[in-house]
Protein backbone atom coordinates (compact mmCIF):
# COMPACT_ATOMS: atom_id res chain seq x y z
CA UNK A 1 0.00 0.00 0.00
CA UNK A 2 2.71 2.62 1.05
CA UNK A 3 5.03 1.93 -2.05
CA UNK A 4 1.77 2.08 -4.20
CA UNK A 5 0.98 5.30 -2.50
CA UNK A 6 4.66 6.41 -3.49
CA UNK A 7 4.66 6.24 -6.79
CA UNK A 8 1.03 7.59 -7.09
CA UNK A 9 2.30 10.75 -5.39
CA UNK A 10 5.44 10.40 -8.22
CA UNK A 11 3.63 9.65 -10.95
CA UNK A 12 1.33 12.40 -10.36
CA UNK A 13 4.17 15.04 -9.28
CA UNK A 14 6.22 14.30 -12.67
CA UNK A 15 2.64 14.30 -15.14
CA UNK A 16 2.11 18.04 -16.35
CA UNK A 17 0.06 18.40 -20.20
CA UNK A 18 1.52 21.29 -21.91
CA UNK A 19 0.03 22.83 -25.25
CA UNK A 20 2.97 23.82 -27.71
CA UNK A 21 4.30 23.57 -31.19
CA UNK A 22 7.14 20.42 -31.32
CA UNK A 23 9.86 22.46 -32.86
CA UNK A 24 9.34 25.23 -29.89
CA UNK A 25 9.86 24.84 -26.53
CA UNK A 26 10.55 28.43 -25.87
CA UNK A 27 8.85 31.60 -26.59
CA UNK A 28 9.88 35.42 -25.56
CA UNK A 29 7.40 37.89 -25.65
CA UNK A 30 6.69 41.62 -25.17
CA UNK A 31 6.44 43.32 -21.78
CA UNK A 32 3.14 42.83 -20.00
CA UNK A 33 1.28 43.84 -16.79
CA UNK A 34 3.20 41.21 -14.73
CA UNK A 35 6.65 42.70 -16.69
CA UNK A 36 8.00 46.21 -16.32
CA UNK A 37 9.55 47.78 -19.84
CA UNK A 38 13.12 46.82 -19.54
CA UNK A 39 12.11 42.92 -18.67
CA UNK A 40 11.74 39.82 -20.74
CA UNK A 41 8.63 37.43 -20.33
CA UNK A 42 9.22 33.87 -21.62
CA UNK A 43 7.08 30.88 -21.90
CA UNK A 44 8.60 27.39 -21.79
CA UNK A 45 6.80 24.22 -22.89
CA UNK A 46 8.47 20.90 -21.66
CA UNK A 47 7.84 17.70 -20.45
CA UNK A 48 9.11 16.40 -17.25
CA UNK A 49 9.91 12.54 -16.79
CA UNK A 50 10.35 10.92 -13.43
CA UNK A 51 11.43 7.60 -13.51
CA UNK A 52 11.31 5.76 -10.28
CA UNK A 53 11.20 1.96 -11.27
CA UNK A 54 13.92 0.03 -13.11
CA UNK A 55 17.46 -0.46 -13.16
CA UNK A 56 18.74 3.18 -13.62
CA UNK A 57 15.89 5.51 -12.18
CA UNK A 58 16.21 9.19 -12.23
CA UNK A 59 14.45 9.81 -8.78
CA UNK A 60 15.37 7.86 -5.83
CA UNK A 61 14.55 7.95 -1.97
CA UNK A 62 16.96 9.30 0.26
CA UNK A 63 15.40 9.28 3.40
CA UNK A 64 12.01 8.37 5.42
CA UNK A 65 10.61 8.97 8.63
CA UNK A 66 10.31 6.17 10.76
CA UNK A 67 6.37 6.01 10.46
CA UNK A 68 6.32 6.40 6.80
CA UNK A 69 5.52 3.46 5.12
CA UNK A 70 2.63 3.25 7.87
CA UNK A 71 1.40 6.52 6.36
CA UNK A 72 -1.34 6.13 3.41
CA UNK A 73 0.48 9.70 2.07
CA UNK A 74 4.04 8.06 2.57
CA UNK A 75 4.35 11.53 4.84
CA UNK A 76 8.11 12.15 5.66
CA UNK A 77 9.83 10.09 2.28
CA UNK A 78 11.97 11.94 0.95
CA UNK A 79 13.68 11.78 -2.56
CA UNK A 80 16.56 13.34 -5.13
CA UNK A 81 15.79 13.76 -8.91
CA UNK A 82 17.58 14.07 -11.95
CA UNK A 83 14.82 14.19 -14.62
CA UNK A 84 15.10 14.77 -17.96
CA UNK A 85 13.13 17.33 -19.67
CA UNK A 86 11.74 17.22 -22.95
CA UNK A 87 9.85 18.82 -26.00
CA UNK A 88 7.49 16.20 -26.07
CA UNK A 89 6.11 13.65 -23.87
CA UNK A 90 8.00 11.15 -26.24
CA UNK A 91 11.25 10.43 -23.76
CA UNK A 92 13.67 9.79 -27.14
CA UNK A 93 12.54 13.76 -27.68
CA UNK A 94 14.75 16.34 -28.21
CA UNK A 95 16.54 16.58 -24.38
CA UNK A 96 16.07 20.64 -23.18
CA UNK A 97 17.80 20.22 -19.96
CA UNK A 98 17.14 18.37 -16.66
CA UNK A 99 15.18 19.05 -13.26
CA UNK A 100 17.80 18.38 -10.77
CA UNK A 101 16.77 18.31 -6.63
CA UNK A 102 14.62 16.98 -4.59
CA UNK A 103 10.75 16.24 -3.71
CA UNK A 104 9.03 15.00 -0.35
CA UNK A 105 5.60 14.06 0.55
CA UNK A 106 5.05 16.20 3.28
CA UNK A 107 1.18 16.13 3.44
CA UNK A 108 -0.82 13.98 6.05
CA UNK A 109 -4.35 14.18 5.52
CA UNK A 110 -4.09 14.43 0.93
CA UNK A 111 -1.15 13.28 -1.58
CA UNK A 112 1.28 16.51 -1.61
CA UNK A 113 4.80 17.00 -2.27
CA UNK A 114 7.04 20.06 -1.44
CA UNK A 115 9.39 20.50 -4.41
CA UNK A 116 12.68 22.11 -4.55
CA UNK A 117 13.65 22.02 -8.26
CA UNK A 118 16.15 23.27 -10.64
CA UNK A 119 15.10 22.97 -14.45
CA UNK A 120 18.64 23.11 -15.85
CA UNK A 121 18.37 23.77 -19.52
CA UNK A 122 20.58 22.83 -21.81
CA UNK A 123 18.90 24.12 -25.07
CA UNK A 124 19.48 26.98 -27.74
CA UNK A 125 19.29 30.04 -26.28
CA UNK A 126 18.78 29.34 -22.92
CA UNK A 127 21.57 26.28 -22.69
CA UNK A 128 23.22 26.87 -19.41
CA UNK A 129 20.61 29.18 -17.72
CA UNK A 130 17.98 27.51 -14.93
CA UNK A 131 14.64 28.28 -13.31
CA UNK A 132 14.27 27.34 -9.67
CA UNK A 133 11.01 26.02 -8.64
CA UNK A 134 10.06 25.95 -5.13
CA UNK A 135 6.44 25.22 -3.42
CA UNK A 136 3.75 22.47 -3.09
CA UNK A 137 2.71 20.47 -5.47
CA UNK A 138 -0.65 18.88 -5.08
CA UNK A 139 -0.31 15.82 -7.05
CA UNK A 140 -3.97 14.69 -6.93
CA UNK A 141 -5.25 17.94 -8.59
CA UNK A 142 -5.02 17.52 -12.41
CA UNK A 143 -3.69 21.01 -12.95
CA UNK A 144 -1.09 22.88 -10.10
CA UNK A 145 0.64 25.98 -10.11
CA UNK A 146 4.11 26.16 -8.48
CA UNK A 147 6.09 29.37 -8.03
CA UNK A 148 8.77 30.42 -9.97
CA UNK A 149 11.37 31.75 -7.43
CA UNK A 150 14.91 32.57 -8.94
CA UNK A 151 16.97 31.70 -12.07
CA UNK A 152 20.74 31.87 -13.61
CA UNK A 153 22.34 33.01 -16.67
CA UNK A 154 19.20 34.45 -18.91
CA UNK A 155 17.11 33.66 -16.38
CA UNK A 156 19.14 35.68 -13.49
CA UNK A 157 16.55 37.28 -11.15
CA UNK A 158 13.59 35.16 -12.49
CA UNK A 159 10.01 35.21 -10.99
CA UNK A 160 7.24 33.72 -12.25
CA UNK A 161 4.91 30.55 -12.00
CA UNK A 162 5.01 27.00 -13.60
CA UNK A 163 1.33 25.29 -14.39
CA UNK A 164 2.08 21.17 -14.16
CA UNK A 165 -0.36 19.20 -15.10
CA UNK A 166 0.06 14.91 -15.30
CA UNK A 167 0.27 13.85 -19.37
CA UNK A 168 1.17 9.87 -17.91
CA UNK A 169 1.63 7.98 -15.12
CA UNK A 170 1.99 4.37 -14.39
CA UNK A 171 0.75 3.89 -11.00
CA UNK A 172 2.22 0.69 -10.35
CA UNK A 173 5.66 1.56 -11.32
CA UNK A 174 5.74 4.90 -9.91
CA UNK A 175 6.74 6.57 -12.77
CA UNK A 176 5.30 9.62 -14.81
CA UNK A 177 5.54 12.27 -17.12
CA UNK A 178 4.31 15.75 -16.26
CA UNK A 179 3.83 18.82 -18.37
CA UNK A 180 5.21 22.11 -17.74
CA UNK A 181 4.15 25.30 -19.16
CA UNK A 182 6.50 28.02 -17.37
CA UNK A 183 5.75 31.74 -17.62
CA UNK A 184 9.36 33.32 -16.51
CA UNK A 185 9.59 37.13 -15.94
CA UNK A 186 13.48 37.91 -16.37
Amino acid sequence: MANTALHLVLMVFISLVVSFTEAKWAESVEATKEATPSETVTNLQFYFHDTVSGKNPSAVRVAQASDTEKSPTLFGALLMADDPLTETPDPNSKLVGRAQGLYGSSCQQELGLIMAMSFAFSDGTYNGSSISIFGKNPITNPIRELPVVGGTGVFRLARGYAIAHTHWVNATAGDAVVGYNVTVVH
